[in-house]
């Protein structure tokens, strides 16, 4: 029994991955990095104000 079925067919052609698609990893992959750089920068403020804070707390209180 020869092997030209649909099961040949699938084999012969890979399923193609057109600039659109890769175009849209692409943005989704850049969406996500710079999502990661927004919450690295609120937190980097965020610990600087905390420190801010009970430096000031410090000289305030100190004899």
């Amino acid at each position: 029994m020869p092997a030209d079925g649909p099961e040949r067919a699938e084999q012969a052609r890979p399923a193609p991955r057109t600039d659109r698609t890769a175009e849209r990893e692409r943005l989704a992959l850049e969406k996500k990095r710079e999502r990661y750089v927004w919450y690295y920068l609120g937190y980097f403020l965020f610990g600087i104000h905390i420190v801010a804070f009970v430096m000031i707390y410090a000289v305030r209180h100190a004899k």
